[in-house]
């Protein structure tokens, strides 16, 4: 008969070695359509116009365009509806939310007539940068099990090492091989004492492993909910030059919450198998600031034609993360395994420096009646980089980030029609995957339109984009690499109010 051990209500901290990879650098080095509805509705092609809150998130002299002072506010409904095929097993999912996506202001200061800078600018803008709330179940028939996973990271590990001691519990243990031995440690020590993976030989200093688990069928579901964004407060400041140049600078202050909730399941009724059923849960909080600074810069090449370009600094975030696990496992004769530390792994503080981005735009004005503008964007992930790049776990991160990810180009197409008050906007935009591979995450499409009304004083704005992509989401990052296919797509319906200052 097995032990079944059930602890409750036991809480420790421990120190781990970081368990970050791939996924998590990509997360938080990526961006969303974030902004304004006339923003959006141009697909964010504003890179040479200015005259916009979002587009200071572009090319900080926008700022400088403006004639007044000027505020606007941004709310948008976002929906997500996911076809999730694990083989050939397809699940429809689908999510929705209200958001207060934006709110800014610019405040433009005259300068003496004779003076050749016309006048100077400061803006302060809030602007959701990434949305992480998502939620997919993907179900299937697999011929590889979870003790994959166990067993990658126990091969090596030695059996004194994962076996309890007298009077010693589980979350004793626990916590000191995550203080003590890492993150794999830890894995191989649940995968032990679950029952799914067993000792070649009784030495304590055994370090090879063998599965509980027969070969053969495995049903298995995997849930995946988070919650979270990624936010940036843009500091501006912005200035014009006689006639033809527009300045500008933001500081931007940075903040990221991520909270991930994984349920998977595995059953099976293969000859063999002393362990028919498998329960591993896995909760993961991410909290992080950072900071970064952009540059650019407007021209009026003539009174149809402008130009513009803009540089935005790497990101660098503090990030700190808190983990717990729990799994359980069963078989036939029902003897039930319970391993639940109760442990919270607080990881160390570490660094994420995100790849920096070069943008250069080009905007056609037809006087007052319309215009149409072009953005072009270029972001090298493979730059993306954990620190301090020393510790041996983040090296290896590092390499994969460098060989995995690649530069992305992203295109933006927008355009704009005027009839007296009101204005007709539509856009396109196409972004290149950030992995080599081009499936991991696939290429981005995505259109937009809407409409705008000017009251005068007051403006209000309403606009719809879609946005569609594949993503090839692993399950887990070894062992168990087996991938969900996943066809997102986003709509959002935005509505954005204006305001003379």
């Amino acid at each position: 008969m097995k032990k079944i051990f059930l602890l409750l209500g036991v809480f420790f901290i421990v120190g781990s070695v970081q368990s970050q990879n791939i996924t998590d650098a990509y997360r938080y080095s990526s961006e969303e359509l974030n902004g304004t509805a006339r923003f959006r509705a141009m697909s964010g092609a504003f890179g040479a116009l200015g005259g916009d809150l979002s587009a200071i998130t572009v090319n900080p002299a926008s700022s400088a365009v403006f004639l007044n002072s000027f505020g606007t506010i941004t709310l948008d409904h976002q929906s997500s509806n996911k076809q999730v095929n694990y083989f050939g097993t397809t699940t429809s999912n689908e999510n929705s939310d209200i958001n207060f996506n934006q709110a800014g202001g610019v405040l433009v200061f005259e300068t003496r007539s004779d003076s050749p800078w016309r006048k100077f600018t400061l803006g302060v803008n809030y602007g959701k940068t990434n949305n992480f709330d998502d939620a997919f179940v993907a179900t299937g028939t697999s011929q590889t099990s979870i003790d994959r996973y166990f067993l990658n990271y126990a091969n090596g590990v030695p059996l004194d090492l994962i076996q309890t001691r007298e009077n010693e519990t589980i979350s004793e243990l626990y916590s000191f091989l995550g203080e003590n031995e890492g993150y794999g440690a830890q894995q191989a020590f649940l995968g032990y004492q679950g029952y799914i993976i067993d000792q070649d030989n009784d030495s304590p200093d055994n370090t090879s492993y063998s599965s509980f688990i027969g070969p053969g069928n495995f049903n298995q579901e995997y849930r995946s909910v988070a919650t979270g964004l990624n936010g940036k407060f843009s500091f501006n400041f912005g200035t014009q030059y006689e006639d033809f140049l527009y300045l500008g600078a933001n500081l931007n202050t940075h903040f990221l919450n991520y909270d991930r909730v994984t349920r998977f399941r595995e059953n099976n009724n293969n000859p063999g198998s002393a362990t028919n059923q498998v329960r591993f849960n896995n909760n993961l909080s991410t909290n992080g600031d950072g900071f970064s600074f952009q540059l650019g810069a407007i021209a009026k090449v003539s009174d149809r034609f402008r130009v513009g370009a803009s540089y935005h600094s790497p990101t660098w975030f503090n990030i700190v993360e808190e983990a717990s696990q729990y799994l359980e496992t069963n078989n036939n004769a029902n003897d039930r395994v319970v391993v639940n530390p109760n442990v919270l792994n607080l990881y160390p503080d570490y660094t994420l420096k995100t790849p920096g981005k070069i943008t250069g735009s080009l905007a056609v004005l037809f006087g007052t009646k319309g215009l149409i503008s072009f953005d072009y964007s270029y972001k090298d992930y493979s730059a993306t980089e954990f620190r301090p790049a020393s510790d041996s776990e983040f090296e290896f991160q590092n390499n994969l980030i460098s060989n995995e990810l690649q530069a992305a180009s992203t295109f933006r197409l927008g355009g704009e029609y005027r009839i007296n008050n009101w204005s007709l906007r539509g856009g396109y935009r196409f972004e290149q995957s950030p992995y080599a591979n081009e499936s991991t995450v696939g290429d981005l499409t995505g259109y937009s339109g809407g409409i705008g009304y000017d009251f005068g004083s007051m403006k209000l704005d309403l606009a719809y984009t879609n946005a569609s992509y594949q993503e090839n989401a692993r399950l887990y990052e070894t062992g168990l690499t087996n991938t969900a296919n996943i066809d997102r797509d986003l709509s959002n319906v935005i509505l954005s109010l204006s305001f003379g200052l």
